[in-house]
């Protein structure tokens, strides 16, 4: 089975390296759109203009299911995409369910693109399942553009994830899959003041029951 793995940059690659090792008899290509990320700061129209002709494209390559890398684009356009595409969409999203669930503090904190963060679908995550949780939303808005050209300040990071565990949150969400890369930098900031969560594992349960139903 060939297997698409898209993200905005190179973030995905941690995703689609994810990919090669859960599904190593697999093929798996991986795009990314690195001339136009990063897409956090872009607007639901440009993201789905600059998305749509590469996944359409990965589609006509073969593709029998895609993983959409980003959670920009799951969050904006998700829906735009499945309605334009016939080959199946494994979508990745903040994890907010999980992370409420675990909260002893009943703060978690979100570190996302301003997209994601303005966007309806990750108001929904929030209204369904953080209820009576306190949601911090840092800003890290030139994260995945400092990581992908791997000029990483990281005096930032370091301020960035004191002052949400200082603020109370013993749960940290990595809703961009450019941030998997600093993923260990912050974990060793958190200690263990905090658990960090990325959906690469869920990307994968989601990802099998897809091919289960493929073939």
């Amino acid at each position: 089975m060939k297997i698409g793995v898209f993200d905005s940059g190179m973030g995905g690659l941690s995703v689609a390296n994810a990919v090669r090792n859960a599904f190593p008899a697999d093929e798996v290509l991986f795009v990314n759109d690195s001339e136009h990320m990063p897409y956090g700061l872009k607007t639901p129209e440009q993201l789905l203009k600059l998305s749509l002709p590469l996944l359409s494209k990965m589609q006509a390559d073969g593709c029998q299911v895609i993983v959409i890398a980003c959670n920009t684009l799951t969050t904006t356009v998700i829906s735009e995409l499945r309605n334009k595409l016939s080959v199946p969409l494994v979508a990745v999203e903040p994890m907010v369910k999980p992370a409420a669930t675990i909260t002893q503090s009943k703060t978690i904190a979100v570190c996302a693109t301003p997209a994601t963060l303005q966007s309806k679908r990750y108001s929904q995550l929030k209204r369904d399942y953080a209820q009576g949780v306190c949601v911090l939303e840092p800003d890290c808005s030139n994260w995945a553009e400092m990581i992908e050209k791997n000029q990483i300040d990281s005096q930032q990071i370091a301020d960035t994830v004191n002052s949400v565990i200082s603020a109370g949150a013993d749960v940290i969400v990595l809703g961009c899959t450019h941030y998997h890369w600093i993923e260990e930098d912050i974990k060793k900031l958190a200690g263990d003041k905090a658990v960090v969560l990325q959906p690469e594992k869920a990307i994968i349960d989601r990802l099998a029951r897809t091919i289960e139903q493929l073939v």
